[in-house]
C-alpha cells in the first residue's frame, strides 16, 4: 500500500473553531501525527486574535522557507494547540482579491468551474484555497529531495468542503506531483434542498444536482463541489448516507468512504473525570438556576441539544416539539417526576428561558470555547455533566455531536438520517444509544419518540443509568481513530496510485 511521505490538509476551519469539521480534523491530527511525525502539515486562514486561540506561533519552524516563501501572502508558521499538536501554516490571501477576475477565467477555462453566480462566502472561500496551493507548492518544492540525491518523497493534499476547492485546482495545473484528495463533508445541494423544506428523501432519485443548483440559486457552490469531486485523485465522504448524494447530485461515486472518529485524550480517566462531571453539572446547575428565576435540584435531568443553527436539518424544530410533549406527559403523569433541564447550545440562537410543569429550556447562544459570558467553559467541560443528549437530525452526513457525547459517557439520541445513527444501530452496545427512524413524514411520531424516552431516561434507577453510559462509551471507543484512520491509509493509497497514473499520462499522452 503506497503512503505519502508528507501530507498537506487543508479545512477554512484549521485553527478556526466554526463546526463539526474542526472536530474532526483537531481529533485526527494525534494520529497523523503519530505515523507522520512532523511531516503532517495544516493549511488554514489567518484570522489574527481569533486564530491564536488555538494556534502557536513558532518563527523557528521552517525558518529558512519561511525567509524564501511567497512575498506576496503573508504566512505564520506554528502549532495547532490539539493533542498531537501538528504544525499549521496559516497564510492571508488579501493581495488576491485584484486577481479574482483573472483566477475565476482560468478556472473555467481549465476546470469548467462556474464562478459567474458567485455571492456571499464564495470569492473569500475560493481566493483562500487558491492561496493554499499556491503555499503548498512552495512548500513541496523546499522538502522535496533535491534531483542529485537520486532520491523520491510522495506528497498527498487533502481538501476539506468546497470552500478549499480551488487548492485541488491550483496543483493539479501548477504542481500535478503532488496526488489531491478532496472530502465533501455534505453536499450543498443536499444540505439546501433540506433546509427548503424540500422532501429530500421521498423523491432523491428524482433530483438532479445541476437543475437543483439553478433552483435554488447556488451555481457557483455547487460547480465547484462538483469539479473538485472529479478532478481530485480520490474522491471521499464520510458515510454511505452522503455517499449516495454525491453519487445523484455530484454525478460522481466516492472513491472510499472515510467516516469521523474521535481522539480519547479528550476525554478525562478515572477520578479526574468525576471531578469535572462534578464540576460540570454545578456549572449547569447554578447558570441555570440563574437564568429560570429559582434554584434547581441536584437530581434534575439535565439534556442538551447543540449544533449549527439549522432549525430542520439538526432537528431542533422536533426538539423543541418533544420537550412540549415531555412537559405535557409529566403534568399528567402521576409518577413524581423529577425536574428536566435542557440547554440548548446553538450559537446566536438567542431567545430568553422558559419553565413549564417540570420542563424547562435554557438557551446557550454562544460557541463554547471558554471564553462565553455565560459559563466560560468549553463545550466538552460542559458536556461532561449531561444526563443524554437529543440530535434528531433530519440531515446529518456523520453527526460528530452524538459521538461526542458516547465519548464522554452520556446517552444520546439521534436518527437514521444520521450516518452516526446508521453506523451505530449496526453496532452490539445499543442501549447508549438510541436511533429513532426517521423520513420525510414522521415529525410528530419522531418528537413523540423522544418525549417518551427522556421521560424514561428521567426514571432511570441508578443501576440502569450507569449501563447507558458505559454502553455510550463503548460506542465510542469503536469509534476511536486507531480503528477509523485505516480508511484515510486506503484513500492516500488511491490518490497517489492515480498520481502516478496521471503524471504518466502527462508525459506520455496516447495518440488520438
Amino acid at each position: 500500500m503506497k503512503q505519502p511521505d508528507y501530507i498537506f490538509e487543508t479545512s477554512w476551519e484549521v485553527c478556526n473553531r466554526v463546526g463539526g469539521i474542526y472536530a474532526v480534523l483537531s481529533t485526527r491530527a494525534a494520529s497523523m501525527q503519530a505515523e507522520h511525525p512532523d511531516k503532517v502539515f495544516f493549511f488554514g486562514p489567518d484570522f489574527g486574535d481569533h486564530s491564536d486561540i488555538y494556534f502557536k506561533e513558532d518563527k523557528k519552524l521552517l525558518k529558512e522557507w519561511q525567509h524564501t516563501s511567497l512575498s506576496s501572502l503573508p504566512i505564520r508558521v506554528g502549532r495547532w494547540q490539539v493533542p498531537g499538536e501538528p504544525i499549521a501554516i496559516l497564510l492571508k490571501f488579501d493581495a488576491l482579491w485584484a486577481r479574482k477576475n483573472e483566477i475565476y477565467a482560468w478556472a473555467w477555462n481549465k476546470f469548467q468551474v462556474q464562478s459567474h453566480a458567485a455571492y456571499g462566502d464564495y470569492d473569500e472561500s475560493c481566493l483562500f484555497g487558491y492561496a493554499a496551493g499556491m503555499v503548498m507548492e512552495s512548500l513541496y518544492h523546499f522538502l522535496k529531495p533535491s534531483a542529485v540525491s537520486h532520491q523520491k518523497a510522495d506528497f498527498c493534499m487533502h481538501a476539506n468542503e468546497w470552500q478549499t476547492a480551488f487548492s485541488i485546482f491550483y496543483l493539479q495545473d501548477h504542481c500535478p506531483e503532488i496526488a489531491t484528495l478532496f472530502t465533501t463533508h455534505a453536499t450543498g445541494i443536499g444540505r439546501s434542498i433540506a433546509g427548503n423544506g424540500k422532501p429530500l428523501y421521498d423523491y432523491f432519485e428524482g433530483y438532479n444536482g445541476d437543475q437543483m443548483a439553478a433552483e435554488l440559486n447556488m451555481v457557483s457552490k455547487h460547480s465547484v463541489e462538483k469539479q473538485a469531486a472529479h478532478w481530485a485523485d480520490c474522491f471521499t465522504t464520510v458515510s454511505d448516507i452522503t455517499a449516495r448524494e454525491c453519487k445523484q447530485l455530484l454525478d460522481k461515486p466516492v472513491d472510499i468512504v472515510t467516516p469521523n472518529g474521535f481522539e480519547p485524550t479528550f476525554v478525562p480517566k478515572g477520578k479526574a473525570f468525576d471531578a469535572r462531571r462534578e464540576e460540570a453539572r454545578e456549572a449547569l446547575r447554578k447558570v441555570a438556576g440563574e437564568q429560570l428565576g429559582g434554584v434547581v435540584p441536584k437530581n434534575a435531568l439535565f439534556v442538551a441539544i447543540s449544533g449549527r443553527q439549522e432549525w430542520k436539518n439538526k432537528g431542533i424544530d422536533v426538539f423543541a416539539a418533544a420537550l412540549d410533549k415531555l412537559a405535557q406527559k409529566i403534568y399528567h403523569s402521576d409518577q413524581p417526576e423529577k425536574e428536566v433541564v435542557a440547554f440548548v447550545m446553538i450559537p446566536y440562537l438567542d431567545r430568553a428561558p422558559s419553565r413549564k410543569g417540570k420542563v424547562s429550556a435554557v438557551f446557550v447562544p454562544y460557541y463554547l470555547d471558554g471564553h462565553d459570558p455565560l459559563f466560560g467553559k468549553t463545550y466538552y467541560d460542559l458536556l461532561i455533566g449531561m444526563d443524554v443528549t437529543v440530535f434528531p437530525s433530519y440531515y446529518e452526513p456523520w453527526g460528530y455531536t452524538p459521538l461526542e457525547s458516547c465519548a464522554f459517557h452520556v446517552p444520546t439520541i439521534t436518527t437514521s438520517l444520521a450516518g452516526f445513527g446508521v453506523w451505530a444501530a449496526q453496532q452490539k452496545d445499543q442501549y447508549g444509544v438510541i436511533v429513532i427512524d426517521r423520513n420525510d413524514s414522521n415529525f410528530d411520531a419522531v418528537a413523540e419518540h423522544i418525549a417518551d424516552d427522556l421521560l424514561r431516561f428521567d426514571r432511570l434507577c441508578g443501576e440502569d443509568k450507569a449501563r447507558a453510559r458505559k454502553e455510550a462509551a463503548a460506542v465510542a471507543k469503536k469509534a476511536d481513530w486507531k480503528h477509523f484512520f485505516k480508511y484515510y491509509r486506503q484513500a492516500y493509497d488511491i490518490a497517489l496510485r492515480k498520481r502516478d497514473n496521471r503524471i504518466s499520462e502527462l508525459q506520455n499522452p496516447r495518440l488520438l
